[in-house]
């Protein structure tokens, strides 16, 4: 058993090249092998979004605070609110974020395979997110 203290892992600014705007990652946990789940606590400012991407065995949003937004590839942009759980098929083109008065947050349960948790695409422009 292991377990993480509050306070103990930093807070860390997401990747530019994955994400438009400000956004906060807290990791909550990786597991160690042969287990692949991880998870963070990643909080959107109004306006920000992560790129397209998919994840290979699928993905798990579950909305903690704020009005956020998701959109499969093809479909129409949803609205997201404290208490939606939002599951992401393997291989499904994705996006999410924050609406764009206000900020968001979700936990994100996601699995590895091969190492990696995600393929990222290109940003969501402006036209895509405004739906």
């Amino acid at each position: 058993m292991e377990i993480k203290r509050a306070g103990s892992q930093p807070s860390g600014r997401a990747p530019a090249e994955y994400f438009t705007g400000h956004v906060r990652v807290d990791p909550l946990n990786t597991a160690p092998d042969p287990a692949r789940v991880s998870m963070a606590l990643v909080t959107f400012e109004p306006g920000a979004r992560t790129a397209w991407h998919t994840h290979p065995l699928g993905q798990t949003l579950i909305v903690t605070a704020g009005c956020g937004r998701v959109q499969l590839a093809g479909q129409p942009v949803q609205e997201i609110r404290p208490g939606d759980v939002v599951w992401i098929a393997p291989g499904e083109r994705h996006w999410h974020g924050a609406g764009p008065q206000t900020g968001m947050s979700h936990i994100a349960v996601q699995e590895r395979l091969d190492g990696s948790v995600a393929t990222w695409l290109a940003p969501v422009t402006d036209a895509e997110y405004a739906g």
